[in-house]
């Protein structure tokens, strides 16, 4: 009697495809195109795109990175939430240059609504700075910060901080200071969300 051959599964058949969106502060633009084969557990899975790909405008957003993370998924469309933003390595590198000074910042916010998010914050001098100057920058840098976050949500925030805008009142504080030329929000990082229970804040930088 002939031996009966098993039936190979197609396992690309047995996944949807789904259209994943940006998150509501960057329009709900599409930015990918992902296989899914659990529609009901897509949670967890981040997608990578840059800030060119969504606006399509200047091609110096090829230089910034976005990540947004899967959060649910609605008949063929996954919907996502901010998970943060990084300068890519090439553009960071080509920031630094001999002669100048970097004062760099790391702190956890809170958001109006609730949500803690890590930023790193980067002030690039013309010449040398002291000591003093630097800890003058990031005590700057703290204050208005803290004051954009806790007066925004998260969606508000998220935006100003990829398009700079957050970088951009550092750097009207910060010229007060010393001349610099270079300021800006290098990276940012959700920590937690509202309904999740909170890590243990990050320290400020040391001066």
């Amino acid at each position: 009697m002939p031996k009966k051959v098993a039936k190979v599964r197609d396992k690309w058949k047995l996944k949807s495809w789904v259209t994943v969106t940006a998150s509501t502060s960057f329009g709900n633009a599409p930015i990918a195109r992902v296989p899914l084969t659990d529609v009901e557990k897509p949670s967890g899975r981040v997608i990578e795109t840059t800030l060119y790909d969504i606006l399509k405008q200047d091609p110096q957003h090829y230089a910034f990175k976005l990540f947004f993370q899967i959060d649910r998924v609605e008949g063929e469309t996954a919907h996502t939430i901010f998970k943060g933003h990084e300068y890519s390595r090439e553009f960071l590198r080509s920031l630094i240059r001999r002669g100048s000074s970097m004062a760099d910042f790391i702190r956890d916010y809170t958001t109006k609504d609730g949500y803690v998010v890590r930023v790193y914050c980067t002030a690039l001098s013309q010449g040398k700075m002291n000591s003093s100057k630097k800890h003058d920058l990031r005590v700057m840098m703290d204050k208005v910060i803290s004051e954009k976050a806790s007066g925004m949500n998260y969606e508000g925030f998220a935006q100003e901080l990829v398009l700079q805008k957050v970088a951009s009142d550092v750097y009207n504080e910060a010229k007060k200071i010393t001349h610099l030329r270079h300021v800006g929000v290098r990276k940012s990082k959700l920590i937690s969300r509202p309904d999740q229970k909170r890590a243990e804040p990050l320290a400020p930088l040391a001066a």
